[in-house]
């Protein structure tokens, strides 16, 4: 026996066969690969003690070592809102998607719900003649969207009730704020007419108030005016990091912008899709202004915002799947060129794998539903 330096007995290790036995027989296949001190990742055997395929054999396996699941609590289910009774309306550019008349949306609300959903999104389709160059009738407590509000609400409480705050249903020109006589699209008028939009929004009894504008400061102010309001409890998502994209063009025929848009675009408020760190910095503004949750949109051509955004904020941080991603999905199934199946699930993987917490989608539905039925 030895001593070791502070004067304990250390007993000499018995000879290696003695413990495990004879020495293997050499392996047949080289050791190519070595491990690195990399803290994260080199800490595995190299092959062929690790063979990674291993854990792919099997479903169980799989099962149990997949590092994001998509379940029915992480969606939001958007619906558009027409006026009238027991009324739908297909969407030509959105194939499965309908606009709703209020008790329509009610009952297609309830049945989400039932599947898991925890949450919808409303956007108002109004009546060319309700269209105002001072958007007036987006604070209107008899509006289509505060009914609207107000009746899912009373049928479905436990349902998250999330409402879009922008101007462009309510304004002849299909932008989202006031614009002046030069045809910009001026900032602090807007967020003025926004913080009533959002108000008359909680006082109907929404959740959460959904500012799309991308104006300056508006969060700051909806947050002041919800708690002036005591409405504490009203929580804000913002769109925070929301891109001047070509993917909205479904949307714009659903909500009946498209024409009043025409040629114009959002520029001049909505983010270049060349600029990552901008988004940052606009999202950092709006959790400093009060903020509850951020948006990124649109979804899948921006998952490296998404990512960004997560690791450096850590907060809930949502992304929309927006119309235009849905419409090329459909119409891809459409032709059988791809499993509709497979890819939206594997899509809302890929959310949920790039940071999200919930996804707006209009597969919330299906995906619900697939998820229920195994």
């Amino acid at each position: 026996m030895w001593l070791n330096a502070d004067g304990s007995v250390r007993c000499p290790r018995p000879a290696r066969d003695a413990v495990r036995g004879p020495a293997r027989p050499p392996l047949t296949h080289r050791r190519t690969t070595t491990v690195t001190d990399h803290a994260l990742y080199g800490v595995r055997a190299p092959f062929p003690g690790s063979r990674p395929r291993r854990l792919r054999r099997d479903g169980f396996s799989r099962a149990l070592v997949a590092e994001h699941r998509v379940d029915a609590s992480m969606l939001i289910q958007p619906y558009f809102v027409i006026e009238g009774e027991n009324r739908t309306e297909p969407v030509e550019s959105m194939p499965a998607v309908e606009r709703l008349s209020v008790d329509r949306l009610v009952a297609a609300a309830g049945e989400v719900h039932a599947l898991g959903v925890p949450a919808v999104v409303l956007f108002p389709v109004t009546d060319d003649a309700a269209k105002t160059d001072d958007c007036a009738g987006a604070w209107d407590p008899e509006g289509l969207a505060q009914r609207a509000i107000r009746a899912l609400k009373r049928a479905h409480p436990t349902l998250g009730v999330i409402t879009d705050v922008a101007l462009d249903p309510y304004s002849p020109h299909g932008q989202d704020g006031l614009m002046d006589d030069s045809g910009y699209i001026v900032n602090d008028e807007t967020v003025d007419a926004l913080v009533r939009q959002a108000l008359s929004h909680a006082e109907a009894g929404a959740d959460v108030v959904a500012p799309s504008d991308m104006m300056d400061g508006r969060v700051g102010a909806i947050r002041e005016a919800l708690e002036a309001g005591e409405h504490t409890h009203v929580r804000i998502l913002s769109y925070a990091a929301k891109y001047a994209s070509s993917f909205y063009g479904p949307f714009r025929d659903a909500v009946g912008a498209a024409a009043a848009l025409g040629k114009a675009d959002k520029k001049s408020y909505q983010l270049d899709p060349a600029n990552g760190d901008e988004a940052m910095h606009e999202i950092a503004a709006d959790l400093q202004e009060g903020a509850d949750m951020i948006m990124v949109k649109p979804g899948l051509p921006y998952l490296d915002i998404v990512r960004r955004a997560k690791e450096a904020f850590r907060v809930p941080t949502f992304a929309y799947h927006v119309s235009g991603e849905y419409a090329m999905l459909k119409a891809a199934a459409a032709h059988g060129w791809i499993d509709e199946r497979a890819v939206v699930m594997e899509t809302m993987t890929a959310f949920r794998r790039a940071g999200c917490d919930a996804v707006l989608t209009y597969c919330a539905h299906d995906v619900a539903r697939w998820l229920r039925d195994g």
